[in-house]
């Protein structure tokens, strides 16, 4: 029987766990010492629930995507070829496996490969050349890149990574990996065309043995809803402290989108995965709908004439559109101090999400940006050793933008990843590191006053040793399900199929910006501070970036750099 793991349709417990019982599938056991104990990469991820069957659709969920005479499937069977027990994230080694179960005409284009500290969760894509018009041929050789054969740490066997040499014209996407010394056979992996091909760079380090070799997952180096770039699913080996990359990723030579969802099939993603969003105990300022925000009292002010601000319409139609955050026009709260703190609380019950539908990786992936609205980013909370205080006004400004973005697989529908959103930066998270609720929905943590989102509860510190600002996420009993109250706000590419909202056109602040003495700020907190933290503390602020020094509204989203992007750590 064929030494295969299918991380995509089985559906039994983790069978590594009982070692009086033979597997009841036909894979041995790859670390199966007594002294050993199980690994993450040993337990085989699947998504809580079933997949749906998608509505019907022209190209989306069809388990093949047709990238302009060379089509590509989404292969998540493996064997075992090669493993190490040390090195790499959390110093537990990593697997190397061969994809199987290719179907038929399809050739491999490259291994897998993963870190074993999370669920085997991966996949590859493989070639078929539809048109007979050579997208795909044979390397001419193989160099061998590297050999574990001197490694002193624990692994399973030895391990030979090589890199396939191209014909002229043709570019290697993918390593092989064996578990003998001898070169693999010319047809085992293929080459890609020239034009069916883009720059790559690396990505997340899956494993490495100091400079002697590092591994890495690869990237489309360009990368947005316009970039043509497609990843492969395989890994690049650099040896010596290489730099760079020497495999190409794969390319929609034709710019085919007919692999995206359509409405129906949007509608029925969000059902299966809208993100469930947590919000801390002691949470006082909730999301809005941003009509809720308009209709409650919401003013825009105009440089030169703050002192006749208008009201705001329901649907922002008076906002001004076009032109860029150039300091003219700005949204603040109500003038009465009783309206303004009422409206700053927000309204959960009225909340809803606005999602932006876009496409990546060349189409073959479906991002869903989930954008939640909040009236009020409230004040932040610092850590100073074993001292908690407020920070009085920074960290406060009104209107606030925040999202998770679901990534969604064409090939099959299935959700890969999900994107949590921090401020200036943000992580993404693979669907096997998830939590998961009411089947495939992903559970998000919304810090106490900033709403930052988290993919686990607990304390993120933001800053240097024992002194930063706090992000305090925790499990509270208040919730916002994204999927109850949705409205899709932007799928270009679907054409006039949604209709933007007014208020998504404007470009600039969404609150004031407002200048305040830090100095006083510091010094209220220095006041319950011993003499020997403050001046680490004082330090430390005067180190945050200048837009948490001050009251300043955030731009909204479609003028964020995410918004034709990949989501990158420069959200502005």
């Amino acid at each position: 029987m064929e030494n295969l793991i299918d991380v995509s349709s089985f559906s039994i417990p983790n069978p590594f766990k009982k070692k009086d019982k033979p597997l009841p599938f036909a894979i041995p056991n790859p670390f199966k010492k007594k002294d050993m104990k199980p690994l993450p990469i040993e337990t085989l991820f699947k998504l809580p629930s079933l997949l749906p069957s998608w509505p019907q659709g022209e190209g989306f969920a069809s388990g093949i995507i047709d990238l302009g005479g060379l089509q590509v499937c989404q292969l998540s069977t493996f064997s075992k070829v090669w493993a190490t027990r040390e090195g790499g994230p959390d110093n537990l080694g990593a697997t190397f496996f061969e994809p199987s179960s290719v179907p038929d005409g399809f050739s491999l284009l490259g291994f897998y490969s993963q870190s074993n500290n999370r669920p085997l969760s991966g996949w590859v894509l493989a070639g078929k050349d539809a048109k007979k018009e050579g997208a795909l041929k044979e390397p001419i050789d193989y160099t061998l890149v590297w050999s574990s054969q001197s490694l002193k740490i624990k692994q399973d066997g030895v391990g030979y990574i090589w890199l396939p040499t191209p014909p002229d014209g043709y570019k290697a996407v993918g390593h092989i990996v064996t578990s003998s010394p001898e070169k693999p056979a010319l047809n085992k992996i293929l080459c890609v065309r020239s034009d069916f091909t883009d720059s790559s760079e690396n990505d997340a380090w899956i494993w490495g043995a100091g400079n002697d070799i590092n591994v890495y997952s690869t990237i489309p180096s360009v990368r947005g809803i316009q970039a043509m770039g497609i990843p492969t699913g395989t890994f690049i080996a650099q040896t010596n402290g290489a730099a760079g990359s020497t495999l190409a990723c794969l390319k929609n030579a034709k710019a085919n989108k007919t692999a995206l969802p359509n409405s129906n099939q949007v509608k029925a993603l969000i059902q299966a995965y809208s993100p469930r969003i947590y919000f801390h105990p002691d949470e006082n300022y909730f999301p809005s709908s941003v009509t809720w925000f308009f209709k409650n009292g919401a003013l825009l002010y105009t440089k030169g004439q703050e002192s006749n601000p208008v009201a705001i319409n329901s649907t922002g139609s008076n906002l001004p559109s076009g032109g860029g955050n150039d300091g003219a026009y700005w949204i603040d709260l109500p003038i009465d101090d009783a309206e303004k703190e009422r409206v700053k609380k927000g309204d959960l019950q009225d909340a809803n999400a606005y999602l932006q539908v876009k496409p990546m990786f060349g189409a073959t992936f479906t991002d869903i940006a989930v954008w939640i609205f909040y009236p009020f980013n409230g004040p932040a909370k610092a850590k100073v050793e074993f001292f908690d205080v407020y920070l009085g006004k920074v960290g406060e400004h009104v209107g606030d933008w925040e999202h998770v973005t679901l990534r969604i697989s064409n090939f099959n529908g299935e959700l890969k990843g999900v994107y949590f959103s921090q401020h200036n930066k943000g992580v993404w998270m693979d669907a096997s590191e998830l939590e998961f609720e009411n089947g495939n929905k992903p559970v998000a943590y919304s810090s106490l006053h900033g709403h930052a989102s988290y993919p686990k509860p607990g304390l993120v510190l933001l800053g240097n040793g024992n002194i930063g600002i706090r992000g305090d996420t925790a499990k509270g009993k208040i919730f916002l399900d994204t999927g109850e109250k949705f409205s899709v706000v932007n799928a270009d590419y679907m054409g006039s199929v949604y209709e933007e909202p007014p208020w998504l056109n404007y470009a600039r602040k969404w609150g004031p910006k407002l200048s305040y003495k830090i100095e006083d700020e510091i010094k209220s907190v220095d006041k319950v501070l011993p003499g020997k933290l403050q001046t680490k503390f004082d330090n430390f602020v005067w180190s945050l970036p200048k837009e948490v020094l001050g009251e300043d509204g955030p731009i909204g989203p479609k003028v964020k750099a995410s918004w034709l992007g990949d989501e990158i750590n420069l959200q502005n």
